[in-house]
């Protein structure tokens, strides 16, 4: 979703139960088996937005050698191995006119040697190529949308490109066009018969929320989608976001799963506007939400700092957990500490003790069992940044973790496995006999 006046604004709410039952009886469930852990790769807007002046600026204009770097980089830099498979062109790599044939094609200046020719590199590459479509007349950035009328024949064309996800933007199109588009995007992407992730921004357009976002039916139409506004390159945005998805929890939460997953956008790890400690927070937050972890920074020259976040390992276990459940906040004190609880498969679970402070490091005192974990239960717990082990937390202990201002303190839990345990029997002499399990 990209902040650009729409024409015409949007008309009035019409009918809508009866609008959703419509479109459940005319769309064809994506039905994909696609982005059943959420999807991880690069993204160009946040970083380069739509920036196409290669001659003033060659190594950072929306150009094929932009998309040719970062897919070297995912590739030889160790991106690939950990999960980021996907190299996301974002707006304004079209001409501003369609062929005479009526198809899209890229700027032939920019992209000389075409969208498939890119492709087939970034295929060879062992990574996939996503690409940026709008349902409406223009692009926000103004280059040639996709109208109702044209759905079908853009699918194709992507198809035959080789393209592996379509982020499909809402920028200059009507309630009722949206209503209508985004589910026949979703047909007639199965119809090519390739295999495409089909990202939505259509709930960020209808204010994110029900009635207006039937997220039950949303899940049966595309793989993942852009729930809220987009995210700028400062903390105040990461903050706005994650305030939004925690008051909308009960809401969003449930929506996200396997194959169909909340979207708050592009992590900006390595830019210009998140310190150390916020570029951890992100990190942490994005991955509790089930995120999607698409990056936006230029990885020819990102820190070793901002690498080591990204490529946390345990990290991104974390967020590719295949039960894909979406963690929740689930304390929220007075003094600007939270603490954000996401379930893990084999009886794990993440927790995030997170501070909005700006003072000092501040001494954070709980117990699992103050956060409603279950009863005569022992942990072993890892730091997800340090490594550091703590071995035989019982729930009911008491402990103390230190939170650097706007910063985060991860733990990955799960319960320790007893070779053997200690029940009091009633027999000769009266003794505890171990019992083996």
């Amino acid at each position: 979703m990209r902040r650009a006046a729409r024409a015409g604004g949007l008309p009035p709410a019409w009918g809508l139960a009866l609008a959703w039952a419509l479109i459940l009886a005319r769309a064809q469930a994506l039905e994909n088996g696609l982005a059943r852990t959420p999807p991880m790769g690069w993204l160009a807007w946040e970083r380069f937005r739509c920036n196409i002046d290669c001659e003033a600026d060659p190594q950072n204009c929306i150009s094929e050698k932009l998309f040719f770097d970062m897919a070297d980089r995912l590739a030889e830099d160790g991106w690939r191995e950990l999960g980021y498979k996907y190299i996301n062109i974002d707006d304004c790599w079209s001409a501003k006119q369609r062929d005479g044939a009526g198809q899209l094609v890229p700027d032939p200046k920019r992209f000389p040697r075409g969208i498939k020719a890119l492709a087939d590199y970034v295929h060879s590459r062992g990574l996939k190529l996503g690409i940026y479509g709008d349902l409406g007349t223009l692009t926000c950035g103004g280059y040639p949308g996709t109208t109702v009328d044209c759905v079908e024949q853009d699918a194709q064309t992507f198809a035959q490109w080789g393209v592996d996800m379509l982020k499909l933007d809402g920028c200059y199109s009507s309630e009722e066009e949206q209503a209508e588009g985004y589910p026949k995007m979703a047909k007639a992407l199965n119809a090519t018969g390739r295999p495409i992730v089909y990202s939505c921004s259509w709930p960020a357009y209808q204010g994110g929320l029900p009635p207006k976002v039937n997220y039950t039916l949303l899940a049966e139409i595309c793989n993942l989608w852009r729930n809220y506004g987009d995210i700028e390159d400062s903390w105040d945005s990461v903050l706005s976001i994650v305030d939004w998805f925690s008051a909308h929890q009960d809401v969003l939460q449930p929506a996200a799963g396997p194959g169909h997953w909340n979207d708050p956008d592009m992590l900006i790890i390595g830019n210009f506007g998140l310190s150390y400690e916020q570029s951890r927070s992100q990190m942490a937050l994005w991955t509790v939400m089930a995120a999607p972890l698409l990056m936006s920074t230029d990885l020819r020259t990102i820190s070793p700092s901002a690498k080591e976040i990204l490529q946390n390992r345990l990290m991104i276990q974390i967020n590719q957990d295949p039960l894909g459940i979406q963690g929740r906040r689930i304390v929220k004190e007075k003094f600007h500490v939270e603490v954000f609880l996401r379930p893990l498969s084999q009886a794990a679970s993440a927790l995030i003790f997170f501070s909005r402070r700006t003072d000092m490091p501040f001494r954070y005192t709980t117990s699992l069992a103050k956060l409603n974990f279950p009863d005569n239960t022992v942990y072993e717990v890892q730091d997800v940044y340090s490594g550091k082990i703590i071995s035989g937390l019982k729930t009911g202990d008491n402990f103390t973790v230190v939170i650097n201002p706007s910063g985060v303190v991860m733990w990955y839990l799960y319960p320790m496995v007893q070779p053997w345990c200690l029940v009091r029997q009633q027999g000769p002499g009266g003794g505890v006999h171990p019992l083996i399990l």
